[in-house]
Parts: structure tokens; C-alpha cells; sequence
């Protein structure tokens, strides 16, 4: 048990809206109509190159 440790425990979640327009890309994946997309590695490349050092 954590709080016998004295160890916190975090929990993440996300909460984005309320789920509406998120219903039809639920309703064509699970009818099988969504495409596998193959992002450009050149997009990734260029994406990266704009990340800041952490």
C-alpha cells in the first residue's frame, strides 16, 4: 500500500470535451472503415527538428 510506504501515487488522465465529435471516428472504427496511414518520414524528420532540448 502507498500511504503505508509513504510513497504518493499520481494518476494522469485526459478530459477533452465531451466526446461528440469524437462519435464518428468511434462509429468507422468499428466498422472496420478506418485506412492505415503511413505518416511521411520526412514530415516526422522535419517535426523533430523543431522539438525544443529538454
Amino acid at each position: 500500500n502507498n500511504m503505508e510506504e509513504g510513497k504518493e501515487k499520481s494518476i494522469l488522465f485526459c478530459l477533452s470535451g465531451h466526446g461528440f465529435f469524437d462519435m464518428s471516428a468511434y462509429d468507422a472504427y468499428f466498422d472496420g472503415k478506418l485506412e492505415d496511414y503511413e505518416y511521411p518520414e520526412e514530415a516526422i524528420r522535419k517535426s523533430l527538428e523543431n522539438l525544443p532540448n529538454v
